[in-house]
């Protein structure tokens, strides 16, 4: 069991975000889920996110292998 759930009746902005979250990815990832407790937060890390992969200043493969990196000293499973 989870210590948190999403939110049982999701705001607009996380609807949407919800529905891009399934479009690209097959499913809603739960990072997503867990920001859309805070609309706030949901909102910076979707710019961040947005702002990441919209950078030209590094090549394709060197931003994954740092998000791939990132993710490793983390713990994250993604």
């Amino acid at each position: 069991m989870t210590r948190l759930d999403a939110p049982a009746r999701p705001g607009l902005m996380a609807r949407i975000a919800y529905w891009f979250s399934r479009r690209r990815f097959g499913r809603v990832l739960e990072p997503l889920t867990v920001t859309a407790h805070h609309p706030r937060v949901m909102r910076g890390y979707g710019q961040m996110e947005l702002a990441l992969e919209g950078s030209k200043t590094l090549p394709k493969q060197v931003k994954v292998l740092a998000q791939v990196r990132a993710a490793l000293r983390v713990g994250c499973p993604f």
